[in-house]
C-alpha cells in the first residue's frame, strides 16, 4: 500500500456547521414505530424512540414525508405542506418530537417535496376548476395536446413510475406529472410557487427543523418551450454534463436555491439542506455550494457493487465534488428508494447497465432468481459501514440498516404499495421499493402477531392489531413483516455484542472520538485499478486504505488473500483477523498508525 496523495477541504470546527460531518439517521415514519395500533408508524413513535437513536450515536434525524397524503407515492404526494397527516399525528406531536430531539442533542431534518404536489392539494383543485390560461393553472404545467383535437399528449414522455407523463383534464388540456398521475409538477417559473415554498421553509424552521432534505432537487427548473422535447426522456440512465436536459439539472435551478439560502441565513445557526440530485457526477458539487443548499447526496457511493475499483472511484468522486463545492461529501449506502445494501452485497456482484439491476431482477422474481448469501452480505455490510464512517463528511444511515436488515423480496403483489408496482403489475417489469420499507422489528417476541413490537397492542394470534383508541381490530402493519425478522429485532441485538447494532453503536461512538475537525484524507493504497481477479465474483480485488490527519486509518480488503497491516494499534475490526494478524477478505479495520 502506498501513495502520499492527500485530499483536503475546509476546516469544519464551527458548531454552526454541525451537518458537515454529521451522522444522519433517516426515519421513514410510516414504517418506524406505531403507537396507536393503526398499522402505520407515527410521529409519537419517533419521539418514543429518541433514546434508542441517541444511544445509537447519530447526530440528526431525517424525517421522510409525514404530511397529509393519499399515499399514492409513500407520502411524496403532498396534500398540505404545512401540516401533519392526521393518521400520523398532529402539529403538537411534531413540536414535541422537535423539543425531545433537541433536548437529547439531536437535530431534525425535514423532507420537502418541491417538484410536485398531490392532486388533492388546494392549489391543484383550484387549477382544475379554473380555465386554461388562468393564474391558477399557471402554478402547474398545463399544455394543449397534439393532434387534430388535442387528443394526443404534448410529448411522448413516459413517467418515472410508468404510463404517460401527461394526463388530460375534462376541458382538453394536459398536465405534466413526471411521477404518478397524482403528482402534478409545479411550475417554478411562477413567482407564487416560489413564494409559497419560502413560506413553507420558514414554517418548519420556526417549528424547530434544523434543515431539509430536498426531493428531486434537480427537477424544478424546466424548459418546455423548445422544439426537441421528444428527443429526451424522463427516465434516462445518465444526464448530460452541460445542463442541457429540458427537465433535469438545468443551470437555472440554482437560482431557486440561492433564494432558499437567503432564508436559511435568517436563522441562527443558519439552516442547511441536502439535495437529492441524481445528476452527472461532474455537476453534483453545484447543489452543495455554500451559496445554495450546502450538501448533495453522493449517490455514486450508493450505486456501487461490492467491487474495490467501483468504491474507490465513488470515494474519489465524492471527495472531488466536495472540494469543488467548498462543502463536505455525503456517504450513503441505502435509503427508502433502493434495495437494502445487505441484500445487494449478498447477491452476485457484476457490472450492469443500470445500478442495482441484479437486485431489482431478484426482487421482481420474489428473491428466487439468485442465491442471497446472507452470511456474506452481512460480512460485507459490516466492512462497508466502517469504510464509510471513517470518511470525511456526513454519513446517512437508513432505518434498519443498523440491525442488518435484508430486503423483503417476496411481498405478494396484491400487498404492494409502491406506484412502480401498480403501473407494471400487468407486465411485471419492476416490483418497486416496498421491500426496504417494511416496518421495523423492535422485539423478537411478536406476541401472537407479526408486528414484532412495531405496534403496541394485539389481540389473538388470528386477529389484527387492535386500535389503541377505538379498541377495534385494524390491519396488520401496512407492509407484511417476514418471520425471519425475529432474528433481527432491536431488543435482541442490543444485548448481543456481536450484532450489527452493537457494531454500529461502537463504530459511531469511536467516530465521535476520532473524527478530526478537518476533512483531510491521504490514500494509503494504490490508486491504479487492481488487475487481480481475486475479488467478488471474479472482479478486481485489492484494498481501499486511507488515513485521516490524526493518524486514524481505515483499511478494507476486497481480495482473497489476507493482507498485512501497517504498524499501529487496532481500534476496531468488522470481523476477526487471521491468526497471524492479517486482514481477511471483506473485512475493515480501524487503526491508529504509529508511523
Amino acid at each position: 500500500m502506498h501513495s502520499d496523495e492527500t485530499r483536503s477541504a475546509f476546516t469544519a470546527s464551527d458548531p454552526a456547521l454541525w451537518w458537515k460531518q454529521a451522522v444522519v439517521y433517516q426515519v421513514y415514519p410510516r414504517s418506524f414505530k406505531d403507537t396507536t395500533g393503526s398499522g402505520l408508524g407515527d410521529i409519537k413513535g419517533v419521539t418514543e424512540k429518541i433514546g434508542y437513536l441517541k444511544d445509537l450515536g447519530v447526530d440528526a434525524i431525517w424525517l421522510s414525508p409525514f404530511y397529509p397524503s393519499q399515499l399514492a407515492d409513500g407520502g411524496y404526494d403532498v396534500d398540505d405542506y404545512r401540516n401533519v397527516d392526521p393518521k400520523l399525528g398532529t402539529m403538537d406531536d411534531f413540536d414535541e418530537l422537535a423539543a425531545t430531539a433537541h433536548a437529547a442533542g439531536l437535530k431534525i431534518v425535514v423532507d420537502i417535496v418541491p417538484n410536485h404536489s398531490s392532486n388533492l392539494h388546494a392549489w391543484f383543485k383550484a387549477a382544475l376548476a379554473a380555465e386554461p390560461g388562468s393564474p391558477e393553472r399557471d402554478r402547474y404545467i398545463f399544455r394543449d395536446g397534439r393532434g387534430e383535437n388535442g387528443e394526443l399528449p404534448p410529448t411522448d414522455w413516459i413517467a418515472s413510475f410508468g404510463g404517460s407523463a401527461w394526463t388530460r383534464v375534462p376541458d382538453g388540456q394536459w398536465y405534466l406529472h413526471m411521477f404518478t398521475v397524482e403528482q402534478p409538477d409545479w411550475n417554478w417559473n411562477n413567482p407564487e410557487v416560489r413564494e409559497e415554498f419560502i413560506t413553507t421553509l420558514r414554517f418548519w424552521l420556526d417549528h424547530g427543523a434544523d434543515g431539509f432534505r430536498v426531493d428531486v432537487a434537480h427537477g424544478l427548473a424546466k424548459d418546455l418551450d423548445r422544439t426537441d422535447l421528444d428527443e429526451w426522456a424522463i427516465t434516462c440512465p445518465s444526464l448530460p454534463a452541460d445542463g442541457s436536459h429540458p427537465l433535469y439539472d438545468r443551470d437555472d435551478v440554482h437560482e431557486i436555491y440561492r433564494e432558499w439560502r437567503k432564508v436559511f441565513n435568517e436563522y441562527d445557526p443558519p439552516a442547511f439542506a441536502v439535495a437529492e440530485a441524481w445528476v452527472n457526477p461532474a455537476r453534483q458539487y453545484l447543489y452543495a455550494s455554500p451559496d445554495e443548499l450546502g450538501q448533495v447526496f453522493n449517490f455514486e457511493f450508493a450505486k456501487k457493487n461490492w467491487i474495490r475499483d467501483e468504491f474507490h472511484l465513488a470515494i474519489e468522486e465524492g471527495l472531488e465534488a466536495a472540494e469543488q463545492s467548498g462543502s463536505t461529501s455525503t456517504w450513503v449506502m441505502s435509503n427508502h428508494d433502493i434495495p437494502r445494501h445487505a441484500s445487494r452485497y449478498a447477491l452476485p456482484q457484476m457490472p450492469a447497465t443500470g445500478h442495482h439491476q441484479v437486485a431489482k431482477d431478484w426482487i421482481l422474481r420474489d428473491g428466487a432468481s439468485y442465491i442471497e448469501n446472507r452470511e456474506l452480505g452481512t460480512r460485507r455490510a459490516r466492512a462497508a459501514i466502517m469504510m464509510e464512517l471513517a470518511l470525511p463528511g456526513s454519513a446517512y444511515i437508513y432505518q434498519g440498516e443498523e440491525l442488518g436488515l435484508f430486503e423483503v423480496a417476496d411481498i405478494p403483489w396484491d400487498q404492494l404499495e409502491d406506484p412502480t408496482a401498480f403501473h407494471t403489475v400487468r407486465t411485471r417489469l419492476e416490483k418497486g421499493r416496498d421491500g426496504c420499507r417494511v416496518p421495523l422489528p423492535w422485539t423478537a417476541d411478536d406476541t401472537g402477531s407479526t408486528a414484532f413490537g412495531f405496534s403496541p397492542a394485539v389481540k389473538t394470534a388470528g386477529a389484527g392489531v387492535e386500535d389503541a383508541q377505538s379498541g377495534t381490530p385494524s390491519e396488520r402493519p401496512h407492509l407484511p413483516q417476514p418471520a425471519w425478522y425475529k432474528d433481527f429485532a432491536a431488543d435482541s441485538e442490543a444485548t448481543d455484542p456481536a450484532s450489527m447494532l452493537s457494531l454500529y453503536r461502537t463504530a459511531l461512538a469511536l467516530r465521535h472520538k476520532l473524527m478530526p475537525v478537518d476533512t483531510e484524507l491521504t490514500w494509503l493504497d494504490e490508486d491504479t485499478a487492481s488487475t487481480r481477479k481475486d475479488g467478488a465474483d471474479g472482479q478486481p480485488g485489492g484494498v481501499i486504505a486511507y488515513r485521516r490527519s490524526n493518524g486514524w486509518a481505515s483499511i478494507t480488503n476486497f481480495g482473497e488473500d489476507p493482507v498485512a497491516l501497517p504498524a499501529g494499534d487496532i481500534v476496531l475490526a468488522s470481523a476477526s483477523l487471521t491468526e497471524d494478524g492479517r486482514l481477511p477478505q471483506d473485512v475493515t479495520v480501524w487503526l491508529r498508525l504509529t508511523d
